[in-house]
């Protein structure tokens, strides 16, 4: 398998038109801020389940290896490493990985930042306890392909974390309409609606690729609180999937 199979040029280089802003809580990438906090909570949350860790003590993740497909900036590896992971992180976008690199080495946090796909490591026969393919399947040139190789880098016992949208007419109308053109929380253009993926579909996917389903849990936006939360029975828009490798 070629990079060419799962990385699509053109996103990486709409993204890339913005990498250098990725720190910024008030720049293109401010949904993602805003989201991170309970994005963190249930990958926390999981993984702690998953590997028998207490979530509450500070490097719960102390001894374990993860990787973070498409990093961006390093919003998720940071703070993963913070955690205890050994934490290897890889994205095609080099101006993203650059960012990142600086942020790091600032606050002393260490990551290996890797400009590339996950069909690099995959060819190196690379295997990780902790996978996150967090906001990425959307924008990948080969949903399918993406998988297989996603899987492959998974340690026998491992876990998987994805996150995506979801194709329905509330995740056009919210996810595009509103987020995109209405408030301007990200740029006009970065999603295709035809490229969101239902659940259904993301859970066949791994479980061709030898996965079982262990979680879906949903992202809503809660305007009256102004911020987003989880949700059990709310996949319409945004979810996430946990995915576990038997030993």
């Amino acid at each position: 398998m070629t990079a060419a199979k799962t990385v699509d040029a053109a996103e990486i280089e709409k993204f890339s038109r913005m990498s250098a802003q990725w720190w910024d809580p008030s720049g293109p990438f401010r949904p993602l801020h805003r989201l991170n906090p309970v994005r963190l909570s249930y990958l926390k949350d999981r993984t702690a389940e998953h590997f028998g860790r207490d979530a509450k003590s500070v490097t719960p993740f102390e001894g374990l290896t993860a990787l973070d497909i498409g990093c961006g900036g390093g919003l998720v590896a940071e703070p993963m490493a913070r955690l205890g992971a050994t934490v290897t992180a890889v994205d095609a976008d080099e101006v993203a990985i650059e960012a990142a690199r600086l942020h790091a080495g600032d606050r002393g946090v260490a990551v290996d930042y890797r400009v590339g796909s996950s069909d690099d490591l995959a060819a190196k026969g690379k295997k990780f306890d902790l996978v996150l393919a967090l906001e990425i399947i959307e924008h990948v040139a080969d949903r399918n392909a993406f998988l297989t190789t996603v899987g492959s880098l998974v340690a026998p016992g491992g876990l998987l974390i994805l996150s995506t949208l979801n194709r329905t007419l509330k995740s056009r109308i919210l996810g595009i309409g509103v987020a995109e053109h209405l408030l301007r929380w990200v740029e006009p253009g970065t999603h295709d609606w035809s490229k969101f993926v239902k659940p259904s579909e993301l859970a066949r996917g791994l479980r061709a690729t030898g996965f079982g389903m262990a979680d879906l849990t949903g992202l809503v936006f809660d305007p009256l609180r102004n911020e987003f939360r989880l949700s059990a029975d709310d996949v319409g828009v945004n979810y996430f999937m946990t995915a576990t490798r038997a030993v």
